[in-house]
Order: structure tokens, then sequence, then C-alpha cells
């Protein structure tokens, strides 16, 4: 009797594992380096103490203001002169006093900004004549995101935003240095985790 008969050939089993690849494949092979870590080790006190924005926010914003003020300027003299369009000192002349009457109360309005982090939820103030404090729960956050205007990186600011299901209790904190968003964004992210979890 052959082999064959006596032992015949067994179907392979469903279950086995696939073999390991004979190279490892290496995720981050050929590309940049020095990626910013996602996370800072940092983590903020909730012990309700008032913070307030970094003051070079009203440098940037003045600076900001102040180039689309000469903009709009040199537009309403080529318009004015070339073109003969002299109706347009009208609009540049408006737009350009409501620019300047908001330069001229942007530092009052930058200290009245403000947050707070609480026990459970952060509140955030701003407005001078008009104020707005809004209190944003830990559990009810579903997004927390950082950007950066060109200004914004050139004077070392950012604008942190958090996101709810209600768009009504968004909330912006403009004016924050680098350093400050990255610290206040991983203590929501972290403090958030951890009320939608209870614990």
């Amino acid at each position: 009797m052959s082999d064959s008969q006596t032992n015949p050939p067994r179907e392979p089993n469903p279950f086995t594992p696939p073999a390991a690849p004979s190279a490892p494949v290496v995720l981050d092979e050929g590309t940049y380096s020095g990626i910013r870590a996602p996370r800072s080790s940092a983590a903020l006190a909730l012990d309700g103490t008032w913070h307030q924005i970094s003051p070079r926010y009203v440098v940037s914003q003045f600076v900001q203001n102040t180039i689309i003020t000469v903009l709009v300027a040199v537009a309403a003299v080529i318009a004015a002169t070339v073109l003969d369009q002299q109706w347009v000192w009208i609009p540049a002349g408006a737009f350009i006093a409501i620019d300047v009457i908001t330069l001229i109360i942007l530092p009052r309005q930058a200290r009245a900004l403000g947050y707070m982090l609480r026990a459970d939820d952060v509140v955030f103030r701003r407005g001078i004549l008009w104020q707005r404090m809004v209190a944003v729960p830990y559990g009810r956050m579903q997004l927390v995101d950082i950007t950066q205007g060109p200004l914004d990186r050139i004077f070392g600011l950012s604008q942190l935003k958090m996101v709810t299901a209600a768009a009504a209790t968004g909330v912006q904190i403009p004016g924050l240095t680098q350093e400050a968003a990255e610290a206040l964004r991983d203590t929501l992210i972290q403090v958030a985790e951890t009320r939608r979890t209870g614990l």
C-alpha cells in the first residue's frame, strides 16, 4: 500500500495565522522627521482661577489691522485717481474710521478676555459693553482645535477652539501662547475623557 493511500493529504487549517513578512514594515521610513509631539507633559490645575491672554495679541492685531487699512487706502487712491471714481472715498473712509476705532478699544477688549478652569467646566468671558460668559462642561466637548495664522506664528500665538454638540456653546480663545494653548488643549482632552467615562 502506497503512502498516499495510508496518509491522505491534510486540508489547510483556516485558523492558522498568516506567516510573518520577511522584512518588517517601517511606517516612518522616508517621511519627515522632527514632528512636534501631539501632547505636552503640562497639566493645568482646575482651581477656578481666571487666566488672561498674551499682550502680544494686541500687537499682532495692530499689525494686521494696519496692513488692511493701508491696502484699503491704496485701493481707494488708485480708484479715485486712475479710474476717476471719487465715490470710493465714502466707503473707504468709513472702513478706515471703524478700523481706527477698533484699534483704540482693542487693548481694553484684550484685557476683558479670560478663561477659568473649574472642576466640571471651563468658563470663557469676553466683551466690554456687551459682555458674554460661557460655561462649557468638559463632558460635552467633542473637539479641541488649535489654529495659527501667518501673523500668529510670527508672534508665537495660537487660537484654541472648543467644539460642542450645540453650536451656540462653542468657544474660541485667541491670543494664547503656543505653550499655553498646548497645555490647555491637553488638559481639556484629558479631563473630558475622564468626565465622559465617569471616572
